[in-house]
């Protein structure tokens, strides 16, 4: 498991709130997984409704994450992909939320081992790497745009879209 991170601005510590998904894992409730296309999706092209609605739905995760209702991960994969964004400005604010995170995780031998298994299921590489920090991390939810990943069943987490993700979670609330 990766390790917990304390900062001095954001001092945030692991819930204590879990559930088992069965007697080898447990996950910890409200932690969240933004992997990269869903950080980039409020810079796509907005006029497609749908990418419009994901785009706000993906802001307000964020900003329920700041209110702390929300745990975000973070891992390497992360790193490693935004530090390829051609984007200055984006890279900026998208490690702005590393510092938010309350789990950054590393590169350990069974996340790569997870990763490869998961390449088996038809899941390009990277994405499988993203799939098995947020496994390794403990999350309930994974956050995609990727409609080819969405399709895929990973019994140790849910992989959903942002606007679905607030559809289910908010199900019954008033918002």
């Amino acid at each position: 498991m990766g390790k917990i991170k304390k900062n001095k601005k954001y001092c945030m510590k692991r819930v204590n709130i879990v559930y088992n998904i069965n007697e080898e894992k447990k996950l910890v409730r409200n932690r969240i997984y933004l992997d990269n296309c869903c950080l980039n999706r409020p810079y796509d092209d907005q006029s497609n409704l749908n990418v419009h609605l994901e785009a706000e739905a993906k802001v307000f995760v964020q900003n329920e994450i700041l209110k702390k209702k929300y745990e975000l991960a973070w891992s390497f994969m992360m790193d490693y992909e935004i530090s390829s964004n051609p984007f200055h400005d984006r890279r900026i604010a998208f490690f702005n939320w590393k510092n938010i995170s309350v789990i950054d995780i590393e590169p350990l031998e069974e996340i790569l081992a997870k990763g490869k298994d998961l390449t088996k299921k038809n899941i390009k590489k990277k994405d499988a790497l993203h799939i098995a920090c947020a496994i390794n991390a403990e999350c309930e939810y994974f956050l995609t745009t990727d409609t080819k990943l969405l399709k895929k069943e990973i019994p140790e987490i849910k992989l959903i879209n942002p606007l679905d993700f607030l559809r289910q979670y908010y199900e019954g609330e008033k918002l």
